[in-house]
């Protein structure tokens, strides 16, 4: 079962990860318009285009990876203290409540909807070149598909959290500045309760003695109170 939703999740990575190159098109291009309308007095007219095209192609494919990372937003103030097993239960119950029909009719009717713009070689009506939409309509039905298979993974987890009591890691990946700053202050709470344990005093004191330790590292090991002074 871990192989499974590995392999799964190595395919959302990857997919997500190639899309988000979309943000740096995007910001090329817009880089090159900026430049070509103000200081060349030439503007593109496929600027817009480019705009919404890049990022709606980010925008719809990074649904998968952002809930293979349990980034998307959620209501916790009630859930982040339940149980793992109560977590898990209500998890899975909402993923055949809503996000598989969801998903579902999303491949249905984006499907249809990307064959009618292929039938119709459907261009776009903002510039006058006409550049072709249907390629981005056709990440509809894809990006639905990839959001659905990584809910299958999303159960899995569910049920190896019902088993054992405890959610399964996730792949490791880049991280958000506030959760990095947050794993860093708590290796270094249990840090600080390790040593302080091999002691045998309370982390409070520890942390007295290490702040006495620094006062006296930054006044060239003199205490504040037998700092020179003029006579």
């Amino acid at each position: 079962m871990k192989r499974f939703l590995d392999f799964i999740e190595g395919i959302t990575v990857w997919t997500g990860k190639s899309f988000g190159w979309c943000i740096l098109i995007l910001a090329l291009a817009t880089t090159y318009e900026v430049f070509v309308r103000y200081a060349l007095r030439d503007p593109t007219a496929w600027a817009f285009d480019i705009s919404y095209i890049m990022y709606g192609s980010m925008f719809m494919m990074a649904g998968a990876y952002t809930l293979s990372r349990d980034a998307h937003v959620r209501g916790d103030v009630i859930y982040r203290l339940w149980p793992p097993r109560i977590q898990a239960s209500i998890e899975i119950t909402l993923l055949f409540l809503f996000l598989f029909p969801g998903m579902a009719a999303m491949v249905y009717a984006g499907a249809d909807y990307a064959m009618d713009s292929w039938r119709w070689k459907e261009a776009s009506i903002n510039s006058p070149i006409g550049v072709p939409v249907f390629p981005l309509k056709t990440l509809l039905p894809i990006a639905a598909g990839a959001v659905f298979l990584q809910g299958i993974a999303e159960v899995v987890r569910c049920i190896q959290c019902l088993r054992t009591g405890q959610w399964p890691p996730r792949i490791h990946d880049v991280e958000e500045m506030e959760t990095a700053i947050l794993h860093q202050v708590e290796h270094e709470r249990k840090r600080k309760a390790e040593l302080a344990a091999i002691r045998g005093i309370s982390v409070e004191e520890l942390e007295a003695e290490l702040a006495v330790s620094e006062t006296k590292a930054a006044t060239g090991g003199e205490s504040p109170e037998k700092g020179g002074h003029a006579e």
